[in-house]
């Protein structure tokens, strides 16, 4: 059903609109061998630019998604970071929470976490898992599921949820920062999407690999944690547009502002982030009927280029400050990208890296498709509530948005060989 179109904003503002086996050693030599790409520089394709949640559209640009490097190209599993932090976006993601069982503690915590990261360095690799680390009666290694397949960038990243830390007796080492997240008058949150006491993103350039290594992880938790929820997304294939038809990726922050540093920062947690998950389901179908200069007024970027309306090119800064002869402010008092913008934010600032999804239709024939959004900041708090609180005061865009998961994670810092995820953490 078409979305009504609502008056001018009470400033004057122009109106915004309402509605209702792994592969073969000769592969990878005739690919020219394996390229390292640790993370590091500009994320790639992060996020919808404009879309909700935002950190602002000021700051360092990012290059969109896409096969780069080539689908032999193995990404580090070790290092200061997680990889998957500071990698350039793949075009397919799985993310995925579980909850530990009955019988889990600090030690049977650690062995699972031992057992996913000896497995994920295999698996970055294009290597199928050793037989060792399958659970009883497994013959997984058998089935030659990577056989003829590469690594194509993949990366695993392991997080944290709050209840983590009461499960393994680490109450009192839990952050701060990892408190609940606040309710949003925007959100209808689905608690059996949310939440989670472990994380598993997996990203890489084949959605084959993807799933393969999700069905990997989920195996290897077998009698200690359960899948509690999952979720798909991808990109396009220029890695530009989201479903909302908007220009990707403008104006991210340098991922490398997302990550925990400083004297304060716990060992385990140093060179690390903090991740918020949303699923945000596009209302397309309001959103398609709109005039197209109403979408332009609720984003306040042009549809075609991704340029502010207030003129220049896609990375020309938005001028928040430009008025119509008229007097009448060109970016909208209600538009999502003055509203997102640090400079309403008190500096806050989040880096973005998103991809869409679609689960086909609902019960009522609407799409159910949108936006898997994760958000990565060094403090919960002073990052991702402040700019969504704004974003809760009126922001036309988030009209055609319903927010309906929500997660927060804390993602230890990288693993030296030999190591193990939140090794510090669980063995301090």
């Amino acid at each position: 059903m078409p979305a009504a179109d609502v008056p001018p904003a009470a400033d004057g503002s122009a109106p915004v609109p309402g509605p209702g086996r792994r592969p073969s050693r000769r592969t990878l030599l005739t690919a020219g061998g394996l390229t390292a790409l640790a993370g590091g520089g500009a994320a790639a394709g992060l996020a919808l630019r404009g879309l909700a949640l935002r950190g602002g559209d000021q700051g360092g640009g990012d290059q969109g998604g896409g096969d780069q490097g080539g689908s032999t190209a193995v990404v580090p599993f070790h290092g200061a970071q997680q990889a998957g932090i500071l990698t350039p976006r793949q075009r397919y993601v799985r993310l995925a929470a579980f909850d530990f069982g009955a019988r889990t503690d600090r030690a049977r915590a650690s062995a699972l976490l031992a057992r996913w990261t000896a497995a994920a360095e295999h698996l970055v690799r294009g290597e199928a898992v050793p037989p060792n680390l399958e659970p009883p009666g497994s013959r997984a290694a058998e089935t030659g599921a990577l056989d003829g397949t590469a690594p194509a960038r993949l990366t695993l990243t392991f997080g944290l949820g709050p209840n983590f830390f009461d499960r393994t007796g680490l109450t009192a080492a839990r952050p701060a920062a990892l408190a609940p997240l606040p309710q949003f008058s925007e959100d209808r949150l689905d608690p059996a999407r949310s939440d989670g006491d472990l994380l598993v993103l997996i990203g890489a350039d084949d959605a084959f690999v993807t799933a393969h290594v999700l069905r990997t992880v989920q195996r290897l938790a077998h009698g200690e944690a359960g899948l509690r929820w999952t979720m798909t997304g991808f990109t396009a294939a220029d890695g530009r547009r989201n479903l909302m038809g908007q220009v990707d990726g403008t104006n991210n922050p340098d991922p490398v502002a997302a990550l925990v540093t400083g004297p304060d920062a716990p060992a385990w947690l140093a060179g690390g982030s903090y991740v918020v998950i949303r699923r945000i389901r596009m209302l397309l179908d309001h959103w398609d009927a709109l005039p197209p200069g109403h979408r332009e007024q609720a984003l306040g970027r042009r549809a075609a280029d991704g340029a502010p309306l207030t003129g220049g090119t896609e990375h020309t800064p938005v001028d928040l400050a430009a008025a119509r002869p008229d007097g009448v402010p060109v970016i909208a008092a209600n538009a999502h990208v003055r509203l997102a913008a640090p400079a309403s934010n008190h500096g806050a600032t989040l880096v973005r890296r998103s991809w869409s999804y679609h689960d086909g239709l609902r019960g009522d024939g609407t799409p159910d498709a949108g936006l898997l959004f994760t958000a990565w900041q060094p403090d919960p708090r002073t990052g991702f509530v402040p700019v969504q609180r704004r974003l809760s005061q009126g922001d036309a865009l988030s009209r055609y948005l319903v927010h309906e998961t929500s997660a927060l994670f804390a993602i230890p810092g990288g693993v030296r060989p030999g190591g193990y995820v939140a090794q510090a953490l669980l063995e301090g």
